[in-house]
């Protein structure tokens, strides 16, 4: 019983840390849009921006369904949101020095870190619904939901915002996704 515990545990703290980082999403494409310079990447992390805030009603409707309370404060949840407010002080300091171009890649970078931890967070919650399958099926429903509504974004924006970032600083070669 107590693996069934842990597992439910491990379950709920991977959900507070993926809702943390989709709010700690929105707080870095607010600064991320307001460094970019190049249009293109500037309506881009716009689109993102908005997908994210999106993720973010859609974890909020997982927690309903699941009985979790959004605003529960975890030791991961509170790490995750620490390093959320690192990335967008770091892209406020690169735009204080007065570098546009450095800045916007400087945000590029911070865009790199943060969809690599929301991408996997997104993975893992797609890995959960198919251990869940036999076991839980509402949460596995309700998870599986979720993760078709988001995983595409999520890959998007991993793919797609180094090619982008590379692109701001001035290289013209774009590499293709995997």
């Amino acid at each position: 019983m107590a693996k069934k515990t842990g597992d439910r545990a491990q379950l709920h703290e991977l959900l507070y840390q993926a809702l943390e980082t989709e709010i700690g999403g929105i707080r870095l494409y607010k600064a991320a849009v307001a460094c970019a310079v190049n249009q293109d990447l500037h309506k881009e992390w716009e689109d993102y921006l908005n997908e994210t805030t999106t993720h973010r009603q859609v974890l909020l409707s997982v927690f309903e369904l699941l009985g979790l309370d959004p605003e529960t404060r975890t030791p991961g949840r509170e790490v995750v949101e620490h390093l959320g407010a690192s990335m967008v002080r770091a892209i406020e300091m690169a735009r204080q020095a007065g570098d546009p171009i450095a800045a916007q890649r400087v945000a590029a970078e911070c865009v790199v870190l943060a969809e690599t931890k929301d991408h996997a967070n997104w993975e893992l919650i797609g890995l959960a619904c198919d251990h869940l399958q036999a076991k839980e099926a509402k949460e596995a429903e309700v998870l599986r939901q979720a993760y078709d509504a988001v995983h595409r974004d999520e890959d998007h924006h991993l793919y797609y915002t180094p090619r982008a970032g590379r692109a701001s600083c001035g290289s013209t070669r774009w590499a293709s996704p995997p």
